[in-house]
């Protein structure tokens, strides 16, 4: 029995004749048959260099065919590109190919197309096999609890896309962990292919596709100062960052959330791991952008849905600045009216301009009071609602609020993790450097920075002076909860 195997570029109008003359062959003679390999153009020189290493082989062209030779074993017999198949099926069986040019070009496209078609399928179906795996530290706190549903229900990364959650703590809260994972096992989410608790930090992010950082310091001034509790967060980081350098996946998406030092966290999660991507690494600040804009819409007598652009700048469980400047009001109840997408600047319709200056701006401690002591859903929405605008892409034209490392946007220094306005799409997001900023919030940008830079210094200093040798001497993690 003759076997050949025919491989080719998915576009190459000459694999497509020797294609039609195989299967010419294989349909009308009995001992004959063909396996066909198509590669996509982007990868086909790659795939032959390495074919023709592995077998000794000197092929440049597309398509490449050779002879399996099944009945004595052995390295496949090298026959050589089109014109070589022609000449073998010409000797052998007395049958050639007579196909026209402009034939070669329309089947070669449609090889192209099927093709790629092809390998979207396959993508989709490995999506379903290989569910997204999502690690989630400090996960005995209740923000925990409030997230898995949101993640396991599809809304999030998808309708067909299956999840396995691994829930992280030390062994202190290893009981609570199970009682999470019961719970969540007896909910049967279509989409959750598994749940499990972890509290061995070595084996910590393993083949992690997203992870979210949610260890918060309990902080009681009283007790200790805040340079130490900087210094807990920067022993954590220590202790994180190089595990998802060694074992999550390449372009792992870290979350860093929770009610203290969220900035900071993402910061020495990028300084401690050096090889994880920093566009890969941001800290949630929805919570903050969410609240205000309840309290607007409050004040406003409306749907808080139709508060629009509320910027967070700053560092956003610490010192920061709620911008209203670029803010808009869809569908308000006023003497104006307009489509569905017509919007006002929120400055237009709050006629007491000192209600702006005085009591909402004095408010805002009381808002993060009010953020930093909900019960879990707040966050967990915040979570959600970042991770499903990172997969999927943010509302168009719509501003969100995230800490990341700053690049110099806005006049702010280079190399602290600052909250500014980005927009997400395709998979990624970028900073919106087109807004233009008036010289109230510039003057707070200034101050903003000054407070995040002090707070930078303050952890790498502590963190060199309880570990001068580096950081491969931590090997726990302390957690206050």
């Amino acid at each position: 029995m003759a076997k050949l195997v025919l491989a080719g570029r998915a576009n190459c109008p000459y694999y497509a004749k020797a294609e039609l003359l195989a299967d010419y062959l294989q349909a009308n003679l009995p001992d004959f048959r063909v396996h066909k390999i198509i590669q996509h153009p982007d990868r086909w020189e790659q795939w032959l260099h390495d074919i023709c290493e592995m077998n000794g082989w000197q092929h440049r062209r597309s398509p490449i065919i050779w002879r399996e030779l099944l009945d004595r074993g052995g390295k496949g017999l090298l026959l050589g590109g089109v014109n070589d198949f022609l000449e073998y099926a010409q000797h052998y069986y007395g049958i050639t190919s007579m196909m026209l040019s402009e034939e070669m070009l329309d089947i070669a496209e449609e090889n192209l197309q099927a093709h790629v078609e092809a390998e979207k399928e396959e993508e989709e179906i490995r999506n379903l096999t290989n569910p997204l795996q999502i690690w989630i530290t400090s996960a005995s706190a209740p923000i925990c609890y409030q997230l898995i549903p949101l993640l396991a229900t599809g809304e999030v990364f998808g309708m067909t896309t299956e999840i396995s959650i691994h829930l992280l703590d030390t062994d202190e809260f290893k009981n609570v962990l199970c009682g999470i994972v019961m719970e969540v096992e007896d909910m049967a989410f279509p989409l959750l292919r598994g749940i499990s608790e972890h509290t061995e930090i070595d084996k910590a992010f393993l083949q992690a596709d997203v992870i979210i950082v949610l260890d918060d310091i309990l902080l009681k001034r009283e007790v200790q100062s805040l340079e130490n509790y900087i210094r807990k967060v920067s022993e954590i980081c220590h202790v994180y960052a190089p595990l998802i350098e060694k074992n999550a996946k390449k372009e792992v998406r870290v979350i860093s959330a929770g009610k203290t030092f969220v900035n900071l966290k993402a910061m020495m999660i990028i300084t401690y791991g050096p090889s994880i991507n920093p566009e890969n690494v941001i800290a949630v600040a929805t919570s903050w952008e969410t609240a205000a804009k309840a309290m607007l819409a409050r004040k406003l007598n409306m749907n808080a849905a139709g508060v629009k652009d509320v910027i967070v700048w700053g560092n956003i469980t610490g010192c920061h600045y709620i911008d209203l400047s670029h803010t808009k009001i869809y569908r308000c109840d006023t003497a104006v009216w307009g489509p569905a997408n017509f919007s006002r600047p929120l400055m237009n319709l709050i006629y007491d301009s000192e209600w702006i200056h005085s009591e909402f701006l004095s408010a805002q401690s009381s808002l993060s009071s009010r953020v930093c002591h909900c019960a879990g859903m707040l966050p967990a929405h915040a979570v959600a609602t970042v991770l499903r605008y990172w997969f999927h892409g943010s509302p168009s034209g719509e501003i969100v609020s995230v800490g990341i490392l700053s690049e110099g946007q806005f006049c702010i220094p280079e190399g602290i993790v600052f909250s500014m306005p980005v927009r997400f799409q395709n998979g990624s997001w970028e900073v919106m450097t087109e807004l233009e900023i008036n010289e109230t919030t510039q003057e707070a940008l200034e101050r903003l920075s000054h407070d995040l830079i002090q707070e930078k210094l303050i952890a790498l200093k502590k963190i060199k002076e309880m570990h001068p040798y580096g950081r491969d001497k931590i090997t726990t993690k302390k957690k206050s909860h």
